[in-house]
């Protein structure tokens, strides 16, 4: 039987789903959702990106159209996120050193060793953060260490796509001023930034102001699905020349080219991605960005237990062992490296 190979994953919203079901601990049983710790042994997930994601509050009207929701309040947004961060936080002191929130490459390299999930603190929007950075500094020292300037919704930095199908993600502004500095000090702090859910014009800004790597931790590739959450064949070239990498995500509505949410969509689709990416990025710049708890996941992956069957497929397709690796965790080191100051 082939061992079953480390992966560290781009994405995942378990935080949010255990933020509104009210009880933390049921990350340590198999419960509802994709992601927990039984889970993630079994499928060989070994840590990943946890996103804060601040959801639009309930008496707030959404659009109906597809359009954008409107900006949050900043006061909800930033108390929403720190009890969501100390969320993370419990999880690890409740884990008896099986979760770690890795602030370094030591430490994730160290959970990878000795089977410890490392967990990456992840900002989704950057909806809390402040114009003068005070709350981002905060923040990083309590170990932020990824931030997605926006979600699919404006805020003080930027302006994001809309989750309709389909659509050009060439939609709206570009970066703020508060946006373009908000660039600078990612940069110098080490803070990784996310282009995911970004417009084009943003992503553009970010590419011309930022010496990090693009990266775009959960999202495909627009010639396959013309979603305006993946990326331009030319969006993908910026990425491979910045030397950054895209975390593939696993839902189906970014996956198939008509679109639809269907969960009969076989793991095919991800590979057709994963190949096309690696065609246009090289075989160091792809991983995976699975969108578990924030998604519908193909019925044949279902949730993180499920991650050997994908392993699976992608050699039935054609990737050997080391390219597996450097898929499944490697090309996530690196880039981490080559963006965080530790």
């Amino acid at each position: 039987m082939t061992a079953v190979l480390p992966v560290f994953d781009g994405h995942n919203d378990t935080l949010l789903r255990l933020y509104t079901a009210k009880h933390d601990d049921s990350f340590f049983t198999s419960a509802d959702g994709h992601l927990d710790l039984p889970r993630a042994r079994q499928g060989g997930f070994v840590g990943g990106f946890f996103a804060v994601f601040v959801p639009t509050p309930p008496d707030a009207s959404t659009p109906n159209d597809g359009g954008l929701p409107d900006p949050l309040p900043y006061s909800y947004a930033l108390h929403t996120a720190l009890e969501m961060t100390a969320l993370l936080f419990r999880i690890e002191a409740q884990s008896a050193g099986q979760v770690c929130v890795a602030r370094t490459i030591g430490e994730i390299e160290h959970g990878l060793r000795t089977n410890t999930l490392s967990a990456i603190l992840h900002l989704e929007g950057a909806d809390p953060i402040d114009t003068g950075f005070h709350a981002l500094e905060v923040l990083y020292q309590a170990g932020l260490r990824s931030l997605g300037i926006v979600w699919s919704r404006p805020n003080a930095f930027g302006c994001g796509v809309p989750l309709c199908f389909p659509h050009t993600p060439d939609i709206g502004p570009g970066l703020t001023d508060a946006g373009r500095a908000l660039v600078e000090a990612c940069n110098r702090l080490g803070i990784l930034i996310d282009v995911s859910h970004l417009n084009e014009a943003g992503f553009w800004d970010v590419a011309r102001l930022s010496d990090a790597p693009l990266v775009a931790t959960h999202s495909n590739a627009y010639a396959i699905c013309p979603s305006p959450r993946n990326l331009t064949d030319r969006q993908l070239d910026a990425i491979r020349e910045s030397d950054g990498m895209v975390g593939v995500n696993f839902h189906v509505g970014f996956l198939r080219p008509d679109g639809q949410r269907d969960a009969n969509t076989p793991l095919d689709a991800v590979a057709d991605h994963i190949v096309h990416l690696v065609e246009r990025l090289g075989i160091d710049r792809v991983g995976f960005g699975s969108d578990f708890d924030g998604a519908l996941m193909p019925r044949d992956l279902g949730d993180a237990a499920g991650l050997p069957r994908l392993l699976e497929t992608l050699r039935r397709r054609g990737f050997d062992e080391p390219s597996l690796r450097k898929l499944a965790h490697e090309n996530w080191l690196r880039v981490l490296r080559k963006t965080w100051r530790a």
